[in-house]
């Protein structure tokens, strides 16, 4: 039986145990205070970089990159044994044979249509598994985390997690992902103290429908997200940007099994449709500084997305008094202290 087929007090009574435990884990190992955000500032002003630190992880080379283009690839940084070992439970996942309380598992708009789609062909994407264990030691992946440190410092929380199964498109053109730029997402700051991890779980190539970013667009603003105006249609939350330029230089990111891209939260990115007759898997992370502090985001350019989240976890946990920043504290795990060796 689904959990969310219980009894709303039921349901209730799990997360708000869930959000209990969490929080109090949250509130021991970190504190966002004034006084930290205070000492990023610092950090910054002493630096010549805006959005790396002086780690000594990344060349200067790198760093001039990142700072420039708002991204950094690296090539073969994850070991196939371990994105194995995550496609392992991916597919237990679709099967059925794992259940996890809270992580959303996601169909296509056009898949969902399909009464014959069944197993790992019905799922397109797992999202929140920092609530599960072993999907989770992606995000504590040494090799992984010795590269956020370069963005966000030694203590870090891994905020937002996906496992991304692009499918075959249907002809619809739905597999696509609008251009959009991941802070819409998340009410937490400062914005350069959070970067995602994305890696390839196999060959990633224009075909299969590969990352496309918008270089140097991290400098901008926070832009209009919404809906696009698909006649395939759109999947639920794949908002995209309003209004850009067309002709602005895209970078498309062909990647090979376990190549790395980090990138910034503003940089304008999405990704093509797939046209190869296979699934397209990724598994990313956002990790951000421990000491970011929650902002509210009532009547900003983050309304929208901040009330549709808030809708659907309310609607699943019954918590009717549920703020999007408590959304995100539920969602998020500490990383330092908790690394993985698989």
């Amino acid at each position: 039986m689904n959990l969310f087929s219980k009894s709303p007090n039921f349901v209730r009574q799990l997360f708000c145990t869930i959000s209990i435990q969490r929080l109090e884990t949250i509130n021991h190992h970190i504190r966002f205070s004034s006084q930290s955000s205070k000492t990023i500032d610092n950090n910054k002003q002493q630096s010549e970089y805006r959005f790396t630190l002086p780690n000594g992880n990344l060349s200067n080379e790198q760093r001039q990159f990142y700072e420039k283009n708002g991204f950094l690839l690296i090539r073969n940084l994850v070991k196939p044994e371990s994105l194995d070992h995550f496609r392992k439970r991916f597919q237990d996942v679709c099967l059925g044979k794992v259940k996890v309380l809270g992580m959303t598992v996601m169909k296509d708009v056009a898949i969902a249509k399909s009464e014959f789609a069944d197993g790992e062909k019905a799922i397109t994407k797992i999202q929140d598994f920092t609530l599960d264990d072993e999907l989770f030691k992606y995000c504590c992946l040494p090799e992984i985390v010795k590269y956020v440190e370069n963005f966000t410092g030694p203590n870090i929380m891994a905020m937002h997690t996906m496992l991304i199964n692009k499918p075959p498109d249907p002809g619809t053109q739905s597999s696509r992902h609008p251009l959009h730029q991941d802070l819409y997402y998340f009410p937490f700051r400062p914005v350069d103290r959070i970067v995602c991890a994305w890696t390839a779980m196999e060959k990633i190539n224009r075909q299969n429908g590969c990352l496309v970013v918008l270089p140097g667009s991290h400098t901008g603003e926070l832009k209009e997200h919404g809906y696009p105006d698909w006649k395939g249609g759109v999947n639920k939350m794949y908002h995209g940007i309003q209004q850009f330029d067309p002709d602005t230089k895209r970078a498309h990111l062909e990647m090979e099994t376990g190549d790395t891209v980090f990138f910034h939260p503003l940089l304008i990115h999405g990704s093509g449709t797939n046209r190869s007759p296979g699934f397209r898997k990724a598994i990313s992370c956002h990790y951000a500084d421990s000491a970011c502090e929650y902002i509210e985001v009532e009547n900003s350019v983050q309304d929208y997305i901040s009330k549709e989240i808030t809708a659907i976890f309310r609607k699943k946990t019954g918590i009717e008094n549920a703020r999007f920043e408590d959304v995100w504290k539920i969602k998020s795990r500490l990383v330092q202290g908790e690394r993985i060796n698989l």
